[in-house]
């Protein structure tokens, strides 16, 4: 599993930054209301069926629209008695005796008579009155929200969201059960687009830095080490499967790295004296590229095979972790158990699990994870500092101060002792801008730099603390610009300048900054994330278009 420093790093990692910039709706929807300051006064109007009504005493002489006016309002006395079919009969006479000029009120009637088709669950026709609602009265909030309703119970997700958008900004973003709606269908239709990119998508070669830091993230893969080993004939003649493999990844030619192990394995047994070696780079390589289905396959092939103790549980944690990415939680824990049980003694069994445990914020169980990485191999860096990490939040749920103190002063040893390790100053400065001690923050990153300055995440995590610090946009989108420019393929960087884009009304950037970030992403996961963004920028882009909102004055109201 990736370090936070990787570009792909978490989901709950990526909303928990966004947290820092004020994106606390889940899906993005609330960046401009939260921009004002105001804490929203939510009102939950869930489930109730409500019909548009105006009693006045009928007229002795009643004009056509009088006439309207009464057969309405016997349509929602018939309406309260649940009477929907009489109802819906007298608000087509309503709708028929009501002249053209009064457009709102023959959009109540619209309205009203959806409100009984939705009682039959009749959505079509709901739908469609709606509609017609809606073309009479562009900004009537309670047939939008209707005709959302509908829209997500035919799975019509993009209409639904449109609609629900316009909901939320016309009610400021205070209507909960608007807002809940947005959430559910932005996951359903990420899903969706998610599932139709999976489909059609190509490999791509993450970039140098993701991959180093993913090989990092394991202290004793014996294939790695055997990659980074002197003393094998390179370069004595012409090589061939995974030594020329081994070559490729010396040399940083990593799309040479697949074909010369596939030329491995399908070698005769005599001939291939290295195939799991193969099947393991090219598992971890299927991975990178987002190949996930092809790396389960080759892993389980080493699983089911008499080999090394390290390589086969090397295989397992890796594969728990494709698991994890396939939101297949009970076959990832499965994984990790079995691989604790034949590889008690490796440390990153723990470390890794430590991380999955972390994401289920289940803290107690990723603190003994990490704590055993620690003792069975110290010299760790990556797990020492995740250790030091899972202290600290710890220690913040429950409220322990000798603990929270004693997590930040093992920060401190951490550096003393892997001080070319910028896994460490990275979670040190997160740590230290939730505290908000950005100077020494701002330092942290700083060294980092100094000791990766291709390690495009830390300008993107830099930028960030300047947003939060000292509130200076320009300079946190220079940053982020900075970092895409070190490494045009750091998702992490896109996602988050796309995200900061939204909070400044510029959804089109957006837009083009949330497509990039899925071209390069390598999960259904990520891209269910990433693609809820992006359609939540681009029902905003609609509507506000529709409605003649100016997305600057927005922001800045």
């Amino acid at each position: 599993m990736a370090s936070s420093t990787s570009s792909t790093s978490s989901s709950l990692q990526k909303w928990q930054i966004a947290l820092g910039i004020g994106a606390v709706s889940a899906l993005g929807l609330s960046y401009w209301y939260l921009k004002t300051g105001r804490k929203p006064q939510l009102k939950d109007t869930s489930d109730t069926i409500s019909i548009d009504e105006t009693i006045k005493e009928p007229p002795k002489d009643p004009t056509p629209f009088e006439q309207a006016q009464q057969y309405k309002t016997s349509g929602n006395e018939m309406f309260k008695k649940g009477k929907f079919d009489e109802a819906i009969h007298l608000y087509n006479k309503a709708i028929e005796a009501c002249p053209e000029e009064f457009k709102i009120e023959l959009a109540t009637y619209y309205q009203n008579r959806a409100a009984a088709y939705e009682n039959l669950k009749k959505w079509s026709s709901v739908i469609a009155d709606c509609t017609k609602a809606i073309e009479l009265n562009s900004k009537y909030e309670k047939a939008l929200m209707r005709r959302a309703k509908a829209e997500e119970i035919v799975k019509d997700w993009e209409n639904c969201l449109d609609d629900v958008t316009c909901v939320c900004l016309l009610q400021q973003f205070q209507n909960q059960t608007a807002l809940l709606m947005a959430d559910r269908v932005l996951k359903e239709l990420g899903k969706k687009h998610a599932q139709e990119a999976m489909q059609n998508r190509t490999p791509i070669i993450p970039s140098k830095t993701f991959i180093k830091t993913y090989f990092s993230s394991f202290s004793e893969d014996s294939v790695y080490q055997k990659l980074t080993e002197v003393g094998d004939p390179l370069g004595q003649g012409e090589l061939c499967g995974f030594l020329k493999a081994k070559l490729a990844f010396a040399t940083e030619k990593y799309e040479e790295i697949i074909p010369a192990c596939t030329e491995e394995i399908n070698s005769s047994e005599a001939e291939s004296p290295f195939k799991i070696e193969a099947l393991s780079l090219r598992a971890s390589f299927y991975f990178l590229t987002g190949s996930l289905n092809q790396a389960l396959e080759d892993l389980t092939t080493i699983i089911a095979t008499d080999c090394d103790v390290k390589i086969k549980v090397n295989s397992l944690i890796k594969r728990a972790s494709i698991y994890m990415q396939n939101e297949k939680l009970t076959e990832c824990l499965e994984d990790f158990d079995k691989a604790a049980e034949i590889g008690p003694e490796i440390s990153d069994v723990f470390h890794h699990r430590g991380q999955v445990k972390l994401l289920m914020e289940k803290t107690n169980e990723a603190i003994l994870d990490f704590k055993k990485a620690v003792d069975l191999n110290p010299n760790f860096s990556v797990a020492f500092v995740q250790k030091c990490y899972s202290d600290y939040r710890h220690a913040m749920q429950v409220q322990d101060v000798q603990l929270l103190m004693q997590s930040l002063a093992n920060f401190k040893k951490g550096i003393e002792k892997f001080p070319t390790c910028v896994e460490t100053y990275v979670l040190y400065a997160q740590v230290l801008t939730e505290k908000q001690d950005y100077e020494e923050a701002d330092k942290l990153y700083g060294k980092a730099l100094e000791i990766d300055p291709n390690n495009a995440s830390i300008y993107v995590h830099r930028g960030l603390l300047m947003l939060q610090w000292k509130g200076e946009i320009e300079q946190a989108v220079e940053m982020m610009k900075e970092g895409i420019k070190i490494d045009d393929k750091c998702e992490f960087a896109y996602e988050t300048l796309g995200t900061v884009e939204v909070q400044r009304g510029n959804l089109v950037v957006a837009i083009d900054l949330f497509n990039k970030a899925i071209a390069l992403a390598r999960s259904e996961m990520e891209l269910t994330h990433l693609f809820s963004l992006r359609d939540a920028a681009t029902s905003q882009l609609k509507v506000t278009t529709r409605l003649g909102i100016d997305t600057q004055y927005m922001v800045n109201k």
